[in-house]
């Protein structure tokens, strides 16, 4: 019994003069400079930062309407270059099919320099410039020149650095802007995350400055609205084409169409939440 009795003392006193640090200590480093660790906001960010493994190129090899979908719940990453990331949920797309698709940039088949990136691997991203000013990100697919908008995210992570961002690009003193306002848009998008033309071609399964991540608890198909595009001006029957998804009730969607929800909610196709109206539940018309 001595024995043990000194063994026991010696491993106290190695334990008291252990290098580590204490518990509560290692919790504080995990914690950002400013002591804000991860965002108040969204309650799928703590789940999300431990599945943080990047979606590979497999993911991206589908469908252009299947990876329309497949985007709703998955996690925008962009890494800027003080070392700041980014994070977003993707919570709108529109699917541009190519070919026929007279909204798409590659119609016919077309092939230029600027949409060179619709026609090479999917994952391969797509950044053409509106107004001679804003940008927009798409997303390559399966399918000659078809690729996939994305419209808008939910901010996760980084908040802060994307009010910096968006504000400079905003002339003149502005007000603040919302957590709901940074993102809810694809030129806001752009903006928040600070993309660029020079983000055009860059693959997503590969490049160092931008990813993705799988998200947590992704959506079914009850929870997506299908609707037509925006700002594609008159084309035809393609300007009424169901090829905008959208997660249904997240705020941070850029345009909600109600009457589209009154309708698939009348059609059985949305369950009842609580808090939808009596109209958008399951079998009410």
């Amino acid at each position: 019994m001595p024995r043990k009795r000194k063994l026991l003392a010696q491993l106290s006193a190695l334990q008291s003069n252990s290098s580590f640090p204490p518990l509560n200590a290692l919790e504080k480093l995990s914690c950002t400079p400013d002591g804000d660790s991860s965002p108040k906001n969204s309650k799928y960010f703590a789940t999300e930062k431990k599945n943080s493994s990047r979606l590979e190129a497999d993911f991206f090899n589908q469908p252009c309407i299947s990876l329309a979908k497949s985007f709703l719940g998955q996690i925008l990453v962009r890494k800027l270059p003080d070392g700041r990331e980014l994070w977003g949920r993707i919570v709108e797309t529109e699917a541009y099919l190519g070919g026929e698709d007279e909204a798409s940039h590659s119609k016919g088949g077309k092939q230029t320099l600027r949409n060179a990136a619709m026609f090479m691997a999917p994952g391969t991203l797509y950044v053409y410039q509106i107004y001679g000013i804003y940008f927009c990100v798409n997303v390559s697919s399966q399918g000659e020149g078809a690729a996939v908008l994305l419209r808008s995210l939910e901010p996760l992570e980084g908040l802060e650095a994307m009010r910096e961002l968006r504000s400079a690009s905003r002339k003149g003193p502005r007000k603040p802007l919302k957590d709901g306002q940074l993102c809810n848009g694809p030129s806001k998008l752009c903006q928040a995350f600070g993309i660029d033309k020079a983000f055009d071609q860059r693959d997503l399964a590969e490049d160092a400055a931008i990813w993705m991540v799988p998200g947590h608890d992704l959506p079914g198909e009850q929870d997506v609205v299908a609707t037509t595009r925006i700002g594609i001006g008159n084309r035809g029957e393609w300007s009424q084409k169901p090829l905008r998804f959208y997660l249904r009730g997240n705020k941070f969607v850029s345009v909600v169409d109600k009457k589209m929800e009154r309708e698939m909610g009348a059609s059985g196709h949305f369950s009842c939440a609580p808090h939808d109206s009596l109209e958008l539940c399951e079998g009410s018309s």
